[in-house]
């Protein structure tokens, strides 16, 4: 049986974190991944989890990738898995996957990069002329959006405030996973996630929330997941394993006088505990840079 994994490619949020790269996940199935997302330094991240041994996340093997909404943190990564991959060889086109919106961002980002398309075609590199190509799918409805012989995936709608968001449950012959995207709680998040083997979600920081102004407060609330929400869609799903990732920590991250690493390890401790206290006793752990599940 061909063994399914996780690796976590970025687990951070807009904010430029220097121990968190941009949002970008993958579900290895054997010799193949499927990324979710695509943030900040996502190839260089496939780089180094192929040197920490997953072969299938070699760069030049990216070939298929599942967008949950058009935020920068989600999509700055894009023109790399587009281009680096094809650079280092890569003669299969991208396909991607996504929201209505993905498609014009994917047309722009590839003519923004004409003049490099056609210097490494017609140049002295004289490249491959189909490794740079797109082959993008619109989700029109929720459901089954891709298939092959390893996985199916499904997209289900998540709230993230006006943008249209999708999650992701991905299932194969020995694993199902699924990836929660930026949401708010949600009931649907624990009925696709109902008995999952992961469950990755997104969480923020509930103590650190008060200190927030009254706006971020409002916004906060409405468009992601409080630790002491996500207990209960955990306790609702019973994941084998619940997975945080994107946490906001609610703290300022461009203040280099603080000791930046063990306030925010201080911060995680607390989400696990609020997590915790919040009621749910099922096994749950915070997401690092190609930590692998």
């Amino acid at each position: 049986m061909t063994q399914t994994k996780l690796v976590l490619l970025g687990t951070g949020t807009p904010n430029a974190c220097p121990n968190a790269s941009g949002p970008a996940s993958a579900v290895v199935v054997g010799d193949k991944a499927y990324l979710v997302d695509f943030g900040p330094g996502v190839v260089r991240q496939a780089s180094k989890a192929y040197y920490n041994g997953i072969d299938a996340l070699r760069p030049d093997l990216l070939t298929v990738a599942f967008c949950t909404h058009l935020h920068t943190d989600h999509t700055v990564g894009l023109p790399d898995l587009i281009f680096t991959p094809w650079v280092l060889e890569r003669r299969e086109p991208l396909k991607l996957f996504g929201p209505k919106g993905l498609a014009d961002m994917t047309r722009l980002v590839t003519q923004a990069y004409s003049a490099d398309i056609d210097f490494r075609i017609h140049g002295f590199e004289k490249a491959n002329e189909t490794g740079y190509k797109t082959q993008v799918t619109e989700i029109e409805s929720p459901g089954i959006i891709y298939q092959d012989d390893r996985v199916t995936v499904e997209a289900f709608p998540v709230s993230h405030g006006t943008l249209t968001c999708y999650g992701y449950k991905f299932v194969t012959d020995d694993r199902t996973i699924v990836i929660s995207g930026d949401t708010c709680p949600l009931d649907i998040v624990a009925e696709k996630a109902k008995g999952a083997d992961i469950l990755l979600h997104e969480v923020e920081y509930a103590g650190g929330l008060s200190s927030r102004s009254p706006k971020w407060q409002k916004y906060h609330r409405e468009v992601h997941t409080l630790s002491t929400d996500l207990a209960k869609i955990a306790a609702k799903a019973r994941p084998k394993l619940l997975v945080t990732y994107h946490r906001i920590y609610h703290m300022n991250i461009l203040d280099n006088s603080q000791n930046l690493v063990c306030e925010m390890n201080r911060r995680c401790d607390t989400i696990l505990q609020e997590i915790r206290d919040a009621g749910y006793d099922g096994p749950v752990v915070n997401g690092n840079d190609l930590d692998c599940f």
